[in-house]
């Protein structure tokens, strides 16, 4: 079994907004590795697929569950996937740190963009669906990617980390195309737009 298993047979699920409380505090660790942690990490693949995402943590099904998984091209256009369990990032520090900005979007508040400066290399170390070790060390949109979910699971949404001017600029983009996302997208699709 791997991670391709993961990739097929999962179930499309809603996706928890920005604002509820499960999104806004830290998840509880990984402690049991069976069938069922499995089939969320399917039900998630499939969630995030449908969506067209590139990340879902567990916090965006509603689920306070250090979990994430992933399907992300990195610099060289190669697409990484995997599901990680209590992850933790690491960033380069010193010279080795490099701030990349680039337009950053979030599932759990959909339709809206705002460019967010992040380190372009991370490596996130944690545990699979298995409760085998794992480490992904990610350069450019795949480390955007780990930072933004590992970030999802420590009760942090990437607004968060905008400056209060970023914030409501990213806010008023998101309530102009608030009413396109049904309440359970990505189970009902986003509805077309006028200008579409």
């Amino acid at each position: 079994m791997g991670d391709d298993d993961l990739r097929q047979g999962g179930k499309v699920l809603p996706i928890t907004r920005w604002g509820e409380p499960v999104m806004h505090e830290q998840t509880r660790p990984v402690t049991e590795f069976d069938d069922e942690l499995r089939q969320l990490a399917r039900d998630m693949f499939a969630t995030m697929r449908a969506a067209q995402g590139v990340g879902l943590a567990a916090t965006q099904v509603g689920l306070d569950l250090a979990l994430f998984v992933f399907e992300c091209p990195d610099d060289d256009n190669k697409i990484h996937h995997g599901a990680i369990c209590n992850p933790t990032v690491t960033l380069p520090t010193g010279k080795e740190r490099n701030l990349e900005a680039s337009e950053e979007g979030c599932l759990s508040f959909p339709g809206a963009y705002e460019s967010l400066a992040r380190p372009d290399k991370a490596t996130c170390t944690g545990v699979d669906v298995w409760g085998e070790p794992v480490t992904v060390e990610g350069a450019g949109f795949l480390a955007r990617c780990l930072q933004h979910e590992t970030d999802h699971l420590n009760g942090t949404v990437f607004g968060d980390r905008l400056s209060s001017r970023s914030r409501r600029k990213l806010d008023e983009r998101q309530a102009a195309v608030a009413h396109l996302y049904p309440a359970d997208w990505p189970v009902s699709p986003r509805k077309a737009a006028a200008d579409d």
